[in-house]
């Protein structure tokens, strides 16, 4: 595919997943809960490794992006361009969620920002986190997300699956840390929203949700590849 069609692939796919978990999060968070913005997280990257992982293998999320490139499996000019695509089309989700937000004379106050402890302080269901367990939870995570995304679209894997089983982990890993970091995972997601975010330490804190998914993913390539050899 050429370079222009994985840029628009990227961004569009990535405006959907901030649009769709973001959004669920926004909008309906309290009516559906946790599960039901976990599960809109899953569900948008099953609609797009579908809809357009053909075109750009359907990343979404820069830390994936980093970890395909640490395991051999992108060059580093497509590194850049994917990264540029997804950063743009979380930002322009972002915006528009913003906008309609505006439409009805809300307030965004988090939005849906990543942080921990003060940042959600008198939340209904978070924890009082600190930084260091911020950092450790979103790097492990992100850890565990890359080994199943190297594992499931690894050549020798069975085909067909990979989409399924990707939106289900990222499911999974909101139920166990939306309550403590609002689940990053993805630095494209967690700059979307600290931008648009009302709360000023949205901003402070972004750089562990950059640091640690980008670190998570540069380990599990690392992992991957010594436990299961590059795939051909």
């Amino acid at each position: 595919m050429k370079t222009s069609q994985k840029f628009a692939a990227e961004l569009i796919g990535t405006f959907v997943l901030v649009l769709g978990g973001c959004g669920t999060a926004v909008f309906a968070g309290g009516s559906v809960g946790f599960l039901g913005v976990a599960l809109a997280f899953g569900l948008t990257v099953v609609a797009m490794a579908y809809g357009i992982g053909n075109v750009s293998g359907a990343h979404l999320n820069p830390a994936v992006s980093v970890g395909v490139f640490c395991a051999g499996r992108m060059s580093l000019k497509d590194l850049g361009v994917y990264i540029a695509a997804q950063v743009l089309g979380g930002i322009l989700a972002a915006a528009l969620l913003a906008f309609i937000v505006a439409q009805y004379g809300g307030t965004r106050g988090v939005f849906a920002a990543n942080g921990y402890g003060e940042l959600f302080q008198g939340a209904t269901g978070y924890v009082n986190l600190s930084a260091i367990g911020a950092f450790v939870i979103e790097l492990i995570l992100t850890f565990i997300f890359l080994i199943v995304i190297l594992g499931t679209t690894d050549s020798r894997s069975v085909k067909g699956f990979a989409g399924l089983v990707i939106g289900l982990t990222l499911t999974l890993i909101h139920l166990i840390s939306i309550p403590l970091t609002n689940t990053s995972v993805n630095p494209a997601r967690s700059i979307s929203q600290a931008i648009f975010a009302d709360n000023s330490l949205a901003l402070s804190q972004l750089w562990i949700f950059i640091l640690a998914p980008v670190l998570g993913a540069v380990i599990a390539a690392s992992v991957y590849n010594a436990i299961a050899g590059k795939s051909k």
